[in-house]
């Protein structure tokens, strides 16, 4: 039960054999509009979205509140989406989201900037120019967005088990390319060890979803780590009591855990407009 994170660059057929391999693989495949619905289900309004799903925020945006519970959403519809099992996501940051998770596999797509520029050009029936323009925003789009919410750039290797060349290998070679490695490398134990993990990861951040939409909390950048049996609360609170109290909830909420506040307090900390 393997979970297959997919980032690409745009033109380099990355959506293609994403559903190739999903298809190769009896996996369901969480495409765009998959986990855009399941955003907005969650909670984020469409309006909203726009300004940040797979884009640099602008400058105000990227200090507004909304900046935060976008991340919030986004991680908890990619955690519920990875949750399942024998999936494809493709996108929306999922390889920083899920790294570290054993059975996780995470493939980037590149191509040469010419192979890319035809084939815009071929699809859309674009001038090389147009073309150009569109990969150029395209790829500082996901430069930004990668950056901001994640501080990584998705160019570095070290994040990926694997890097494919499409201008070398077309949609259905890489996907059993793919498809193999997969079945080869991810173990039943490795299976296992992922589904804990996966179980923690999710139950984390349904905490902080708690906190931050239910209770209201006004703790910047809330994030929560399980570590065994220790809960791990991290942010920035402008007040020792603010901390105080998200620990008293996290406690009620799992009590078999020892919860731990790490949250930062500084007094008239104003991060949101």
């Amino acid at each position: 039960m393997a979970i297959i994170t997919i980032s690409r660059q745009v033109a380099a057929l990355g959506d293609e054999i994403a559903a190739a391999a999903a298809q190769m693989l009896g996996y369901k495949f969480f495409d765009r509009q998959s986990i855009e619905k399941k955003i907005v289900q969650l909670g984020f309004s469409p309006e909203k979205l726009k300004k940040y799903d797979e884009k640099k925020p602008g400058f105000f945006a990227s200090l507004a509140k909304d900046r935060d519970e976008y991340l919030d959403y986004l991680q908890t519809a990619v955690l519920e989406s990875a949750a399942e099992g024998n999936c494809v996501l493709i996108g929306r940051g999922a390889f920083a989201i899920l790294e570290g998770v054993p059975n996780l596999f995470s493939v980037r797509f590149i191509a040469p900037d010419s192979i890319r520029i035809a084939r815009l050009m071929k699809e859309f029936n674009w001038d090389e120019r147009r073309a150009l323009q569109r990969i150029e925003e395209s790829d500082a789009n996901r430069l930004g967005f990668h950056k901001s919410f994640f501080n990584l750039t998705a160019e570095d290797p070290a994040h990926f088990h694997m890097i494919l060349n499409t201008g070398l290998f077309d949609v259905d070679r890489s996907a059993f390319v793919i498809s193999e490695m997969v079945q080869r490398l991810v173990t039943i134990d490795q299976e296992e060890k992922g589904q804990r993990k996966m179980a923690d990861l999710l139950s984390a951040q349904r905490l902080v979803n708690k906190l931050v939409f239910e209770y209201k909390l006004n703790i910047n950048f809330l994030h929560a780590v399980i570590d065994e049996d220790r809960l791990i609360l991290q942010g920035v609170a402008d007040s020792a009591a603010l901390a105080e109290k998200a620990v008293q909830i996290a406690s009620q909420f799992m009590p078999e855990k020892k919860v731990e506040s790490c949250i930062s307090v500084v007094q008239d900390f104003k991060a949101y407009p």
